[in-house]
């Protein structure tokens, strides 16, 4: 039983939970974050280094150049974009100009017919009042020789 209970403090306390690192004033590795982004590079440009090893000069050129190589092709790619862009810019543009245009024709007919109209309607109201005349004349003539002819 004893040997049980020593063994259990033993591994307790030598578990990772209990252990407290000592802390560094000077850094002698390289940061976490740098050796976790290299491999990143390295993975997402097809090379896997080894777990321990650092990359070698001739990788670390192959990398750049890869990354490199793309910078050029998005560059490229968002220069085709781009002119693209603008000419569908350049087409709308002229299609709008045109429109407007077509826009500004069609007010100045509606202008126009309205205008056109109001002068028709003008003169069947001048062809009523003249025809409503004539009218008013013939009959009082014929009313006022009708009663003539009774005296």
């Amino acid at each position: 039983m004893r040997f049980v209970v020593a063994s259990v403090v033993a591994v307790l306390l030598s578990s990772p939970v209990y252990a407290v690192e000592p802390a560094t004033t000077t850094p002698t590795a390289p940061a976490p974050a740098a050796v976790t982004n290299t491999a990143a590079v390295a993975t997402a440009n097809g090379v896997t280094p080894a777990q321990d090893k650092p990359l070698t000069a001739e990788q670390i050129a192959k990398n750049k150049a890869l990354q490199e190589a793309k910078t050029k092709a998005l560059i490229k790619d968002q220069s085709t974009r781009l002119q693209q862009l603008e000419q569908a810019n350049l087409d709308a543009l002229a299609q709008n100009q045109e429109l407007q245009l077509k826009n500004d024709n069609l007010g100045v007919q509606v202008q126009v017919l309205q205008s056109e109209r109001s002068a028709q309607m003008f003169l069947y109201g001048a062809a009523t009042l003249a025809v409503g005349v004539l009218l008013g004349f013939l009959i009082a003539s014929y009313v006022y020789t009708k009663r003539r002819r009774q005296w």
